[in-house]
């Protein structure tokens, strides 16, 4: 069974740093940003522009990657309760 693997706990490390990236890109990225103070003069920004493209998609990738991680620690770790 691939979750009672050597590699499984690795995954799950690397997914759970991928959800931790990613989800920061997307909050980062997200148009509620402008209600901050700072981050009014990043959206003007080309840089910030380019990122921006980049929202939608990084969006799935957050979402497959929290819900394999999921899948791979509960199957590895077991339930949480």
């Amino acid at each position: 069974m691939v979750f009672q693997t050597d590699v499984a706990p690795k995954i799950v490390f690397v997914l759970g740093l991928t959800n931790l990236l990613s989800g920061l890109y997307v909050l980062f990225t997200c148009r509620c940003v402008p209600g901050w103070r700072f981050a009014r003069s990043l959206m003007q920004r080309p840089w910030y522009q380019r990122l921006f493209k980049w929202h939608g998609k990084i969006w799935w990738v957050f979402w497959v990657s929290v819900m394999v991680h999921a899948v791979f620690a509960i199957g590895y770790y077991g339930r949480p309760f």
